[in-house]
């Protein structure tokens, strides 16, 4: 299969808004961030809602393009093989990185890892439904109905789960795995729509107006939920979020697919360096973010502007950290 350039530049781009969207809450005053800036004039009160928007898709997104890869990597591999290499590649960071920090907080703690550990868990479950189950057969391309009608199961379903489990409750499934409900029947379809959309070539197949039509619904869903405060709309938002937010998710997913797909389709040096450091930045970019963030704090800036400045600076640091690593021998298998 020829490579999907523009998948890896989908997923550096979707890294360097995790860190965008972690350096955002610290200037949130409805964030639990770990870190608060000591001048309380740096706070903005309306950054919640690129949270908001980030929150809605970017991690679907994520889910949704690693399951793509899954069946293939499983097919090729077989299952012991490629069981040995997501415990490698998922399980090392996770195990690392909840030692770490459950030492540093006094409490069991994945962090933002919580991506890393659910990808594992999909993946394991894939492989086991896969001893049994063989490929089926899935149609050739995917229609905006068809997108309408995932968005609509998703968004029903999110909308009773927030019904007992509201946005931003976590809890630990089965004691170890973390999630928050609110978003996880989302990730698990995301991730299932990946699998689908590689047997059946969606994203290649995928028509000009499909894409097109849906990057423009989710843009139009992106900009109600960026202007909505009070009144009215926002409360009929905030009302139906569960199926505003799937519908967002899905429409915006798959119509920045296509839009990176026609126009960001190519590769050069600098881009498929970023690809290959994007996976380890993800993992280090939390602890580069709040070194950052505590070293800056005496810097008095306006808060629009030094989150850029910090956002900018913990993503560039990252993705070097990340490139240092993996000339460690034997890294390079992880990260």
């Amino acid at each position: 299969m020829r490579r999907l350039f523009y998948l890896d530049t989908l997923k550096v781009l979707l890294t360097i808004l995790v860190v965008f969207h972690h350096a955002a809450e610290a200037y949130s005053p409805y964030s639990a961030w770990v870190y608060k800036p000591s001048n309380k004039d740096e706070m903005m009160p309306l950054i919640w809602h690129f949270n908001s928007v980030n929150a809605a898709f970017f991690m679907g997104l994520f889910f949704l393009i690693a399951g793509y890869f899954v069946p293939r990597s499983y097919d090729k591999q077989g299952v012991w093989v490629f069981v040995k290499k997501k415990f490698l590649r998922l399980g090392i960071p996770v195990v690392l990185v909840t030692a770490f920090l459950t030492f540093a907080t006094g409490q069991l703690e994945v962090g933002h890892l919580w991506y890393v550990e659910s990808l594992l868990l999909f993946c394991l479950v894939y492989a086991l439904v896969r001893r049994f189950v063989s490929p089926m057969q899935v149609k050739s391309n995917i229609s905006l109905v068809g997108l309408l009608a995932v968005a609509l199961v998703m968004g029903v379903g999110g909308y009773f789960i927030r019904q007992v489990s509201p946005q931003d409750n976590w809890i630990w499934l089965l004691g170890f795995i973390h999630i928050e409900p609110a978003h996880y029947l989302q990730y698990i379809l995301m991730f299932v729509l990946g699998v689908l959309a590689y047997r059946g070539q969606w994203l290649t197949n995928m028509k000009n107006s499909t894409g097109a039509i849906s990057l423009l619904i989710g843009s139009a869903l992106v900009f109600g939920d960026c202007v909505r405060n009070d009144g009215a709309w926002n409360n009929f938002v905030y009302q139906w979020f569960g199926i505003y937010e799937s519908l967002l998710c899905i429409f915006f997913s798959f119509g920045l697919l296509w839009l990176f797909r026609e126009f960001v389709n190519g590769t050069n040096a600098l881009q498929n360096w970023c690809s290959q450091q994007a996976y380890g930045a993800y993992i280090v970019h939390l602890f580069v973010l709040l070194a950052v963030q505590n070293a800056t704090d005496s810097i008095m800036l306006p808060g629009i502007v030094k989150f850029f400045i910090i956002g900018s600076v913990a993503s560039v640091i990252s993705f070097v950290v990340t490139y240092l690593l993996r000339l460690v021998p034997g890294v390079k298998k992880v990260l």
